[in-house]
């Protein structure tokens, strides 16, 4: 009787030491869509963003990418939605995986003057007439899944202030 008490015991003992996968430290979102007609969403986002002098926040991921989840989940939350319905107009586009030669609407980011396509995600902000304004940093999302909270949000309130760059 004892055998089976203890028995019992050590695999309650043993399960509650089994690792839990911990749930990751952001939201997470699947918002792109193979299906969607990316190019028509661009520019119907390029004319509101005319319309209302918002700037185009264009997000091209996959929902295979955790850090594409991982950026699409913050943009989804109050603090960021609020600051998105104030300053920018969004548009997810599904790039496929680029990084195996199976990429698709990778044509977007070349319209923008993004030529490397590294990884993903990719984030560029765009004005009502298109010009880029972070072609420097508009690769390096690819660490979106790490970045914290609040540098997300700097970034993106940075950028909705950024001006132009002539030439």
């Amino acid at each position: 009787m004892i055998r089976p008490a203890i028995a019992g015991l050590l695999a309650l003992a043993l399960a509650a030491c089994a690792t839990v996968p911990a749930a990751p430290a952001h939201p997470e979102a699947r918002l792109y869509v193979p299906e969607a007609d990316a190019a028509s969403d661009v520019d119907a986002a390029l004319a509101r963003a005319a319309a209302s002098g918002k700037r185009v926040l264009l997000v091209m991921g996959g929902n295979w990418c955790h850090d594409s989840r991982a950026l699409a989940g913050w943009l989804e939350t109050p603090r960021f939605a609020a600051l998105i319905a104030e300053r920018y107009e969004v548009v997810y586009v599904d790039v496929g995986v680029p990084q195996t030669g199976e990429g698709r609407n990778l044509d977007i980011a070349q319209r923008f003057g993004l030529d490397e396509f590294p990884g993903t995600p990719a984030l560029l902000v765009l004005t009502a007439k298109g010009e880029l304004l972070n072609r420097d940093t508009a690769a390096s999302w690819r660490n979106a899944a790490s970045r914290s909270e609040d540098a997300i949000f700097d970034e993106l309130v940075a950028l909705a202030e950024a001006q132009p760059t002539a030439g």
